[in-house]
Order: C-alpha cells, then sequence, then structure tokens
C-alpha cells in the first residue's frame, strides 16, 4: 500500500453492550478500505471524564492507512453512525466514540478536527492503552502525570 501513515485512533463506548461495540469496532476499522491493521489493545474501563453516564470501555488501535485525514475522519463518522451514535449535547454517554488521535506526524487544527487529539496526553483512558501497544511512543513522565486517574484493564 503506498503512501501509507501510521493512524493511532481510539475507541470507546458506554451505552449499551459497550464491550461487543468496542470488539466490533476494532474488526470495523480493520477492515477499512486501503487500510492494514496493526495493533489494537485491551479493553480498559474507566469513568466518564468531563462527562456522564456509565463507565466507558476503551481501546487504542493503530492502523497503516492510505485513507486521507479527511477520508478517515469520515469512514469513522459512518462506523459511529451504524453504531446508533446520537450526539443530543456534547460529552453525552454513547453507543460508540471513535476518534483520531494521531495521523503520523501530522498537525492539524480546523473547527472539524484536531491532529494529535487535543487531549488525548491528558486521559489515562487513552495514554494506558497507547503504552500497551506502543510504549515507544509513552514516556514514564506521561504516565505518572495520569496517576489520579483510574483506568483498569478488562480481562480478555
Amino acid at each position: 500500500m503506498p503512501d501509507r501513515v501510521l493512524a493511532t485512533l481510539g475507541v470507546g463506548a458506554n451505552l449499551g453492550d459497550a464491550r461487543a461495540a468496542v470488539r466490533k469496532a476494532v474488526q470495523d476499522l480493520a477492515a477499512l478500505p486501503q487500510t492494514e491493521w496493526r495493533a489494537s489493545s485491551s479493553l480498559y474501563t474507566s469513568a466518564p471524564l468531563d462527562a456522564d453516564g456509565p463507565d466507558y470501555v476503551n481501546a487504542v488501535v493503530q492502523v497503516w492507512t492510505a485513507l486521507s485525514p479527511d477520508a478517515l475522519l469520515a469512514a469513522l463518522q459512518a462506523i459511529e453512525q451504524q453504531a446508533g451514535r446520537l450526539r443530543p449535547y456534547r460529552n453525552a454517554p454513547r453507543t460508540l466514540d471513535l476518534d483520531i488521535l494521531l495521523y503520523g506526524e501530522l498537525q492539524l487544527t480546523r473547527s472539524d478536527l484536531h491532529i494529535p487529539h487535543p487531549r488525548m496526553w491528558q486521559r489515562a483512558f487513552v495514554v494506558m492503552p497507547l503504552a500497551e501497544i506502543a510504549p515507544h511512543m509513552v514516556s514514564a513522565a506521561q504516565m505518572q502525570s495520569l496517576a489520579g486517574q483510574s483506568v483498569r484493564r478488562l480481562d480478555a
């Protein structure tokens, strides 16, 4: 696949069968066109951060993709919609939430897309699964800064 970029994606859900939704989303991400699965973390659970509702189930996935950032975002939003994602208000509980965390070395700030994700390094539910699949990307200081956030790895 020419001109591929390593994309790091966040996956989360806290409505319905959140574990099943996250697992299915990981499969859906691996099946995207022009995309090849690289790695996916274990599932993690955490209380909502800056939101309400039940605890979240989260994972981080890395894929090699030839999709542009906009095409990747559109594909993620289509997967969310298929999972019944509604957006009644900011940070509402959700059946599925997919985020582009990193897209190679790209830095992009637009109203509809920020890369790197602006809060990823402040969220243990992102950093811990990322450290599992790409430990070279997460420093000990970054892990320590999130020590107060309760995140638990779920059994397979």
